[in-house]
């Protein structure tokens, strides 16, 4: 029986739709008339966090996009996520080194648009891979996805011993949903954007990130503060305030005694933090019940300030921000469920 391999990250890449705007003309260019001048959407627009964002769907030059059908949605989906993919696994395996033919699986997570053929193996085709590759498509998992996705690419590199390819990406602008008054649909508004992340792993190798662990924790009491769900006019969120302070309840249990606890490390030991920005409450409850340095979370602040809530790609984005330093990092994300998944990274 072949021995497991060390699976490490040795490429990662990431990039965005064409569209960048700042969230002050996103408001007043769009947002400010959908919403009818709303003083509160004004107000959660202005406390985002975020002063720009990328998006495939421009709502200021495509002002009917809250009134598409879902299969409209989907249509425009594959056109935009299809060379966004392309461009961002190419650059991923660019930077460790590799060619698309020596990939022994492509796994894609996604949850904001779906087709069959998949992104995945629409990809894979385009970009030269083995018709032997194997492919995984996540779908519906929400922003947590790429650390559950990560960890089952890992396992294969492990058990395979063959490099593997992630990408996450996420097309939210696809999904305006029609003027509301509801708070939390304001709020889904005022933070998701557009991108595409994708990391390349190998066995043993010699430089990277190595994937050491994968932890997860789910509330199901608290499963409906969370959703997307699918409608005739595209996917709708749902987020309820309440989220933060659910996050409260868990994220220090998480980290400390079902993560680090059982490799012998404390969180004052962590080098590094990715943690997924769904706002800035999230970043601010997990920095207080960490009992993190204020700087632990520069990384997180600025992938939101310049970039906003892309989903599930945002984790990624941020561990690709920070220092390279020695030592464990945590990467961690939150989403439906409610879900919190952390992921145990050693620089080798």
């Amino acid at each position: 029986m072949r021995a497991a391999a060390r699976p490490v990250i040795t490429g990662a890449a990431h990039f965005f739709p064409d569209t960048k705007t700042s969230q002050g003309d996103l408001w007043q260019e769009f947002f400010r008339e959908h919403y009818n001048g709303l003083p509160l959407a004004r107000r959660i627009f202005e406390n985002s966090g975020i002063s720009s964002r990328s998006t495939a769907v421009d709502p200021r030059a495509e002002r009917e996009v809250s009134g598409w059908s879902t299969g409209r949605r989907m249509e425009r989906y594959i056109e935009e996520a299809v060379p966004l993919g392309r461009r961002t696994v190419s650059a991923a395996l660019e930077s460790a080194g590799l060619a698309p033919s020596d990939v022994g699986m492509l796994a894609v997570a996604s949850c904001t648009g779906y087709t069959t053929p998949g992104l995945d193996l629409r990809l894979a085709d385009e970009l030269g891979m083995s018709s032997k590759v194997q492919r995984l498509f996540i779908g519906h998992m929400g922003c947590y996805a790429a650390v559950p996705s990560l960890g089952a690419v890992a396992d294969f590199v492990a058990s395979r011993g063959r490099p593997a390819v992630l990408l996450c990406l996420e097309l939210t602008s696809l999904h305006v949903q029609p003027p509301t008054e509801d708070m939390e649909q304001i709020v889904a508004h005022a933070l998701f954007a557009d991108a595409a992340a994708a990391v390349v792993l190998e066995p043993d190798a010699g430089s990277g990130f190595e994937v050491v662990d994968v932890v997860a924790v789910t509330d199901h009491s608290t499963a409906d503060l969370m959703s997307w769900q699918i409608t005739d006019l595209g996917f709708k969120m749902g987020l309820s305030p309440k989220v933060p302070d659910v996050l409260a309840q868990h994220v220090g249990e998480v980290v400390r005694d079902q993560l680090l606890a059982p490799h012998g490390l404390t969180p004052e030991e962590v080098t590094g933090w990715a943690v997924h920005p769904g706002g800035k409450r999230i970043l601010e409850v997990v920095g207080e019940r960490l009992d993190l340095p204020a700087e632990a979370l520069d990384a997180s602040y600025g992938v939101l300030d310049e970039c906003g809530n892309c989903s599930s790609p945002t984790v990624l984005m941020v561990l690709e921000r920070l220092p390279r330093t020695d030592g464990p990092v945590v990467a961690m994300a939150f989403g439906p469920g409610l879900t919190l998944y952390a992921a145990l990274l050693r620089r080798s």
